[in-house]
């Protein structure tokens, strides 16, 4: 199993809405980095829901429940989507500020590569976020 973390603005499409949803498709990638992440996903694989812009918190787990296909958004072959569960809602958020405070996350994609919207997660750095969130 891998880890990632995928970045939405809540005030566009936040976690209470996903879990809402049941089932989301994770689409409108357009930076070759998020892209390969996105084909690189397999299906079971966990992925941390961060809240961008505002919020700047990780605040649930999903999972992949479908790997990627061609993305419905665009004819262009070069892009692709994937499906997110969600699995559960972190018993306490954790900011970009306790991240960026804790010494083993500082090679973390989300603090190296800021502006990438799907990041690759390492193991020892899902194991510490769920530390961190009381899990």
């Amino acid at each position: 199993m891998q880890y990632w973390l995928v970045k939405s603005e809540p005030f566009k499409y936040s976690w209470d809405q996903f879990v809402k949803d049941k089932k989301t498709f994770w689409d409108g990638v357009r930076n070759y980095a998020a892209r390969n992440n996105l084909k690189a996903m397999k299906k079971g694989d966990q992925v941390l829901w961060y809240h961008s812009n505002e919020g700047l918190e990780i605040v649930g787990i999903a999972k992949v429940v479908k790997e990627h296909y061609q993305d419905p958004t665009t004819p262009d072959p070069n892009w692709v989507a994937v499906d997110l569960a969600p699995v559960k809602k972190l018993k306490k958020p954790v900011t970009l500020a306790q991240i960026k405070t804790e010494k083993s996350l500082a090679t973390m994609d989300l603090i190296r590569l800021g502006r990438l919207s799907v990041g690759a997660v390492k193991p020892e750095e899902f194991e510490k976020i769920m530390e961190m969130a009381g899990m």
